[in-house]
């Protein structure tokens, strides 16, 4: 199976920029990534949608849909998107004509990614409900099927517990056709799962190879259950990628607690190791079911390292 690239941008909330002390420069060095992935034949550029670093802390945090704004005029062939939108951040009918508008400026380059949200710190610290995972999923599925209709609809109408519109107009709607591709990410067997089946485009997780391939079974009864077809859903997954002279030097250099985001030992798994190492992961990854892998670079604004990258293993 082919596989495409794409990348995890840093916007922050990893702490990527702790020692910067100019805002601008630290902006300016997303910016400097975006350009240089352009014409190297990375897919997608995927901003992360958080307000506060994990863990909190005063270092600087860029607002995603303004970073993929922003981005959208930097650049001219790679698309954009989140990684993912959090649902309870914006109402969806106005994330709904958020994203038709930067469609636009984009010329029709943007990947609409939205989960629940899970990062409370967030939540709290802005004013919003955090309430349980169910309440959180439950909102989600009602969300998805507002934006569908804000972006298919001459007049959108929803009526649910969690939210409603009546008769909303938007226009443009945006580019691409029949609308805007929809990513839920998540690996919820009975929920998430059953909601990409139903609703989305795409899917995106963060697990090895081994769970990724049965949670890709998964999605597949809930399509044959509901009579879509499989593989018109995309299937992304999320890795780190260090690489190193020695198998043994990459997994040295796996930062302390980076189990909130890739579970396991991603060390074992994920794209560590010598250029040989990482070719066969990536392997693995397309064994698994993965179409787009999204590589988070142990240092996210270096160049360099997206240039080799794309050399080794795109070009």
């Amino acid at each position: 199976m082919t596989i495409s690239f794409s990348i995890f941008l840093p916007t922050g909330f990893g702490r990527e920029f702790a020692h910067v002390t100019d805002p601008v420069e630290a902006f300016e060095s997303v910016v400097r990534v975006a350009r240089a992935a352009d014409p190297l034949g990375y897919r997608t550029l995927w901003a992360p949608d958080h307000l506060v670093t994990i863990p909190p802390s005063q270092d600087f945090v860029f607002e995603a849909w303004s970073v993929v704004t922003a981005l959208a005029r930097e650049t001219s062939r790679v698309r954009l998107g989140q990684l993912v939108t959090g649902n309870g951040y914006r109402n969806p009918a106005l994330q709904a004509k958020l994203a038709s508008t930067v469609d636009v400026i984009s010329h029709g380059r943007l990947s609409f990614g939205i989960g629940s949200g899970w990062y409370e710190p967030d939540y709290v610290g802005y004013g919003y409900d955090f309430g349980t995972p169910g309440e959180r999923l439950r909102k989600l599925g009602e969300a998805v099927q507002v934006m569908r209709a804000m972006w298919t609809e001459k007049e959108a109408t929803f009526e649910g517990r969690h939210y409603r519109v009546r008769g909303a107009i938007n226009q443009p709607k945006g580019v691409q056709a029949p609308h805007i591709p929809l990513m839920i990410a998540g690996g919820g067997e009975k929920v998430t799962l059953r909601l990409v089946a139903e609703y989305a485009d795409a899917c995106n997780m963060l697990e090895s190879p081994e769970v990724l391939a049965r949670k890709y079974a998964i999605l597949r009864r809930h399509c044959d259950e509901l009579g879509r077809e499989y593989d018109s859903i995309r299937r992304t997954a999320t890795t780190l990628c260090i690489i190193a002279d020695t198998d043994e030097a990459a997994r040295a250099q796996v930062p302390p607690g980076i189990e909130f985001a890739y579970p396991g030992d991603v060390g074992s798994y994920g794209l560590v190791g010598t250029f040989e190492t990482v070719r066969e992961r990536i392997a693995v990854y397309a064994d698994a079911g993965v179409q787009e892998l999204i590589v988070g670079f142990s240092d996210p604004t270096n160049v360099e390292l997206v240039e080799r990258f794309a050399a080794e293993f795109i070009n």
